[in-house]
């Protein structure tokens, strides 16, 4: 089915992404955004108070800030930061700091006293102008490495193979650029930091980087195949290391999950149940992995938008989800998952929906302007 679907799509336009448009306009069905609300002060009206634990940050890939949201019922963002335009992945250390990869330079934003600190610029060439859209010049994926001293942000060239830059976080400057596949999107380290993945959208595979050598090298990820090259709807998106033993895993489509060995380059694969196309993903410390299904690819054959919950052991539980969505964060306690609906392509809303991963019940959460990566504080 899944063959015959890409056939005919990759016929009918030749695109260099997840669908048969490079159509960038930030359109919308359900596109009513929410203002961002200024932050309560102190009682003595000095200052902003600092931000509560449990505060979700989101990049508003629809603007040029991150939006700062209370996920409880009936709240939602009460403040927001300029970070640069067309933010896409962020990710937040342990000192508070968030690095957010925009389309002008990776930004850094004290969360706690929500300004921004710094806009490092991207040492990669061939960016072009900076634009919106999910096939824009600038960063995509970004990550930490556990010890906190580096940040590592994929670069989109556009029509070419991506960059991997590695930022010095005390120095706040770019000190090593890796050459990946094309459109980074996700980017994960490994446990000991040793490893860095790229997961490249357009090619196909995952670049890994030696971060002691600064050698790469390629695995390819391709369960369906090639076939339809960049008009394929069937390729990697997003990876989570797995805590139990460090492999990769990266669903497609509710149907296959491949689980990547990055040291010999050897994958297996394992049944989905959600019949849906899959973009982003998360796994909490237990192995518990969470997949977000965006939609069909085919309407007549496959399932809509779903939040897919997986135990370490294989059983699944999927939750629907009402419209696109993109990506997906967890609550420190592990009881709540937080799903963006910024999504990169068409469709989108300007929301959250938040998920209690015990009953499968749901509630939307008006957020930010096209909000796709996302951290809980």
């Amino acid at each position: 089915m899944r063959r015959a679907v890409l056939a005919a799509i990759a016929v009918a336009v030749l695109a260099t992404g997840c669908g048969a448009t490079q159509d960038d306009t930030d359109s919308s069905a359900d596109k009513a955004s929410s203002p961002a609300k200024k932050a309560p002060e102190n009682p003595d009206g000095a200052e902003t108070a600092k931000t509560p634990d449990g505060t979700l940050l989101v990049a508003d890939f629809g603007s040029d800030t991150v939006s700062f949201v209370d996920p409880a019922p009936g709240k939602g963002a009460f403040d927001s930061v300029e970070v640069g335009h067309a933010p896409y992945g962020l990710v937040v250390g342990d000192d508070g700091r968030a690095w957010v990869a925009t389309a002008e330079g990776v930004a850094v934003v004290d969360t706690d006293s929500r300004e921004r600190e710094a806009l490092i610029p991207y040492e990669t060439e061939g960016l072009g102008p900076v634009t919106d859209g999910e096939y824009r010049g600038g960063g995509m994926g970004i990550a930490l490495a556990p010890d906190g001293e580096h940040a590592y942000v994929g670069v989109n060239i556009p029509d070419g193979n991506g960059a991997l830059e590695t930022i010095d976080t005390r120095t706040e400057k770019v000190t090593d650029t890796a050459s990946v596949g094309r459109r980074p999107f996700d980017v994960d380290v490994s446990r000991d930091g040793r490893q860095v993945y790229a997961t490249d959208h357009d090619s196909f595979d995952v670049t890994v980087l030696d971060t002691r050598g600064g050698d790469t090298r390629r695995i390819e990820v391709a369960p369906y195949g090639t076939e339809g090259g960049l008009g394929s709807w069937l390729k990697p998106h997003y990876a989570a290391v797995r805590p139990s033993d460090g492999k990769l895993l990266l669903p497609f489509e509710g149907e296959k999950l491949v689980v990547v060995d990055p040291d010999t380059g050897r994958s297996t694969v394992e049944r989905m149940t959600a019949n849906t196309h899959q973009h982003g993903v998360t796994i909490t410390p237990d192995g518990t992995l969470l997949a977000v299904g965006t939609g069909p690819i085919d309407p007549s054959e496959d399932e809509g938008p779903s939040l897919t919950i997986r135990t370490p052991g294989g059983k699944e539980k999927v939750v629907p989800l009402d419209g696109p969505h993109e990506d997906v964060a967890v609550s420190d306690d592990g009881r709540t998952a937080y799903v963006t609906g910024g999504f990169t392509r068409d469709g989108y809303w300007n929301g959250i929906t938040v998920v209690d991963i015990d009953s499968g019940d749901t509630r939307r959460l008006a957020a930010g302007e096209r909000p796709l990566g996302i951290a809980v504080l």
